[in-house]
């Protein structure tokens, strides 16, 4: 049940001014293509060194440790240390001093319906006003273009701007959904967005979305947050990439297939006319996925250029 799944720390003083209480949801692994969404919940955590965890949710009860196996180090003869999965919630705020939750780790891989009801005690303890949810999904858009954003809610007046889906779609389910879904039958307000990340970009560190999805996080969770930093990575990743795309014609050629295609499709949607691009051909999977093979193994190789002796955080 949820008391044996979520442990809460009743800490009045770190929540002693919380009025309109947020609660952002970031589960990784699935829906987080660039690691968009684990980067933005990082960064969120950073800026208030870490805050102070007020909840912890039993992670031997939700997780699936062979699929998902977590790492370990080997030095020479022995193993010498073991990084546990950690799912909690913390108490962070923003640069004006608002106090809000952040809900981090990785997503459960069992118990859905009973890890949505042990969030529902943390929200229902805490007073939470609302939940926004962060997420990024891979999509056959190029990454010269502006990062497009899906908001969704529990109730349509919640929905914050235009979603770019006009018809109706059957996508594979997450336990973050399923909690929005929950939360809304029980009467609590959740809202969330979606990046769309280039396919081609989703198996590497993306801090250009985890920025965009920040700024939506500001309006939907009435928040104000200092990007300063995640700018300059995003700078940073954007020159990389640029410049290895000047340097291989090939991967070149499948990124301008992709911006015409999008362009295609916005100017008829601009008209109109119709949401289906003209009669351009769009890069075969097989086009792109060998490109781009050749793509991450050499940035891979390269490594990243904003690597220090800092491990930074690790969701713990």
């Amino acid at each position: 049940m949820a008391d044996r799944l979520v442990h809460i720390v009743d800490d009045a003083e770190v929540l002693a001014d919380a009025g309109d209480l947020t609660l952002v949801c970031v589960l990784t692994g699935f829906l987080d293509a660039g690691k968009s969404a684990e980067l933005a919940a990082g960064h969120l955590a950073d800026l208030s060194d870490g805050g102070k965890v007020v909840a912890t949710f039993d992670v031997d009860s939700l997780h699936d440790y062979r699929a998902r196996r977590p790492p370990m180090t080997f030095v020479r003869d022995h193993y010498t240390d073991y990084e546990a999965p950690r799912l909690v919630v913390r108490a962070l705020r923003d640069t004006g001093g608002t106090p809000y939750l952040l809900l981090a780790g990785p997503e459960p891989d069992i118990r859905w319906e009973a890890f949505a009801r042990a969030v529902r005690e943390v929200i229902e303890h805490f007073g939470v006003s609302r939940v926004v949810g962060l997420g990024a999904v891979p999509m056959a858009v190029p990454h010269t273009r502006p990062i497009a954003i899906t908001p969704h809610a529990n109730r349509p007046e919640l929905v914050p701007g235009e979603s770019p889906w006009q018809g109706e779609l059957r996508v594979p389910a997450s336990a973050q959904a399923l909690l929005e879904i929950r939360l809304g039958e029980w009467g609590h307000d959740a809202l969330g967005f979606v990046a769309h990340i280039p396919h081609y970009l989703a198996q590497m560190e993306y801090p250009q979305a985890a920025l965009v999805l920040l700024e939506h996080l500001e309006i939907g969770a009435r928040l104000t947050i200092d990007l300063a930093d995640l700018r300059e990575s995003a700078e940073i990743t954007e020159a990389e990439v640029d410049r290895y795309l000047s340097q291989n014609v090939e991967v070149g050629d499948v990124v301008r297939g992709l911006e015409q295609q999008y362009d295609s499709f916005r100017e008829a949607e601009a008209a109109g006319t119709s949401l289906l691009a003209g009669d351009e051909p769009l890069p075969t999977g097989e086009e792109i996925g060998s490109a781009f093979e050749a793509f991450l193994a050499d940035l891979e190789d390269q490594g990243d250029p904003k690597d220090t002796d800092d491990p930074g955080w690790d969701g713990r």
